[in-house]
């Protein structure tokens, strides 16, 4: 019963959601070359198929958990619980001042025996362990289950939980997302679909990042019209134990965890790191409430220093003093982050 209600979620989506382009076999060398330079999101077909934790979780939720938890090392991870009356949906409370969900510090093990005694209830609360770091938490999970696609040095996390909905948000970071157990549905939509996803509060979000207002499973249309024009846009993605998906920075992910026990690793990684969000935060904090003409005026800024930057742009400068327009030195870096800081306390 609890399979065939998330499946009502989400054959109620999309009317016919287009499916995303898929590839089987891919090595490191040929997703450098073909899928990253595309900067747009790919199924990977059985890209960690031989991986122990695949086979444990087609065997059963409960030799899958087992496995799991004999590899826990009593690190606390995040973890969250919603009541029944969410259906798994990790959103706002009601008044939009806090969330749908209460959070815990736990060790993996303590949340598995949670998962499997929810999961055996039609409705019961929702459990999720949420990025959580697999070097700190499952050493051994991390040896044993290599992405041969990066390098090593990008660290894992780990996703387990029963049936749950996470929002369209989006990452600063490139992604490989692997579904280990269970079925997982990714809606993904291009950033310029920002418009017509209403997203909640920038700096008030599950998790910390953005989210889309809509409930992808019963759109209310009348309160949110453009999110049609989105649904043209959507590409759906269903993804089976052993397969993964990659998605580029910025693009808007919506995901269904449809199974009894589910778990996912994924692997962020982004050279260099952004400080994009904040960024976006502070922009629209100081520029949004600005006079339409003045607005205009820093676009311009906006679109010559940074959206249409173009190499040689800064060559009337020398190359010593080009600071943020040029090659950036870790000094370079201290530097900016001082004169930032005395700025902002003005």
């Amino acid at each position: 019963m609890l399979e065939d209600h998330a499946t009502f979620r989400v054959s109620t989506m999309t009317a016919s959601p287009h499916p995303l382009p898929e590839m089987h076999g891919v090595d490191r060398a040929r997703f450098e070359a073909e899928i990253l330079p595309g900067n747009a999101p790919v199924i990977l077909r059985g890209v960690a198929s031989g991986w122990p934790a695949v086979a444990k979780g087609r065997e059963s939720p409960l030799a899958l958990a087992q496995y799991l938890a004999a590899m826990d090392n009593g690190c606390p991870v995040d973890a969250l619980m919603t009541r029944p009356e969410e259906d798994g949906r990790l959103f706002y409370d009601a008044a939009m001042t806090g969330f749908n969900y209460v959070h815990a510090k736990l060790p993996v093990s303590h949340v598995l025996e949670q998962i499997l005694r929810y999961a055996q209830f039609e409705r019961a609360p929702a459990v999720v362990i949420q990025s959580a770091a697999i070097a700190r938490c499952m050493p051994e999970l991390k040896r044993d289950h290599v992405l041969p696609l990066l390098d090593e040095s990008v660290e894992p996390r780990a996703w387990m939980g029963t049936v749950t909905v996470t929002p369209a948000h989006f990452d600063e970071s490139h992604n490989i997302a692997v579904c280990v157990a269970g079925r997982r549905r990714f809606t993904l939509l291009p950033p310029e679909q920002v418009a017509n996803l209403y997203v909640g509060p920038l700096d008030h979000a599950p998790a910390g990042r953005p989210i889309s207002l809509v409930d992808f499973a019963k759109p209310d249309f009348d309160r949110f019209p453009r999110f049609r024009d989105a649904l043209a846009h959507a590409r759906v993605a269903d993804l089976e134990p052993g397969d993964a998906i990659y998605m580029p920075p910025l693009w808007w992910h919506h995901v269904q965890s449809q199974a009894k026990m589910n778990m996912l690793v994924n692997y962020w990684w982004a050279p260099p790191p952004s400080p994009g969000l904040a960024t976006l935060i502070y922009a629209t904090a100081a520029l949004r409430s600005l006079p339409l003409a003045q607005r205009q005026a820093w676009r311009h800024l906006f679109e010559h220093y940074v959206f249409d930057a173009e190499q040689g742009d800064a060559d009337h400068i020398p190359a010593e003093r080009r600071s943020v327009l040029g090659e950036m030195s870790a000094e370079d870096h201290a530097r900016l982050r001082k004169f930032l800081s005395e700025r902002l306390a003005r």
